[in-house]
């Protein structure tokens, strides 16, 4: 089952230009790949100036989390409010994402969970080849004081 950009944004918190992803290609209760072009559009929010740099695709990499979590939620309990605490290990191979011509295919992959903390690698790869890559800390269900 194919997933589009509208179930996405009704999944995440994320709306209107700032849900980045188009759609779901796959997934699994271990990974999640998404798709998008959102990098090439001119209204993206995270541009700067005229550039979309790759540090930006930690973000695409978080929204791609935020999937899978509310996909496995729909599984159990219902889905869960997530916050990025980490990103560890992440290795840039572009200076833009802009200039990547395809669409981006955003990787998640769930590495470990246990209770309200959950591992992730992630990656975004482009016109064949690996863009960005890292790793990810999520904490699930902590209330912000």
């Amino acid at each position: 089952m194919m997933l589009d950009r509208a179930w996405i944004a009704a999944h995440i918190p994320h709306q209107g230009r700032m849900c980045l992803l188009d759609q779901v290609e796959r997934w699994t209760a271990d990974e999640i790949v998404c798709s998008t072009t959102s990098h090439r559009r001119a209204d993206n929010p995270l541009r700067d100036a005229d550039s979309l740099g790759p540090t930006h695709g930690i973000e695409y990499a978080a929204q791609a989390m935020a999937v899978h979590g509310a996909l496995l939620g729909a599984e159990s309990d219902g889905p869960r409010q997530g916050y990025l605490t980490s990103a560890r290990d992440v290795a840039w191979h572009v200076s833009r994402l802009d200039a990547i011509a395809g669409a981006l295919a955003v990787r998640a992959q769930r590495l470990s969970g246990q209770g309200h903390l959950v591992l992730y690698q992630f990656s975004l790869e482009g016109d064949g080849r690996l863009l960005m890559s890292g790793r990810a800390t999520v904490v699930l269900d902590s209330a912000i004081r």
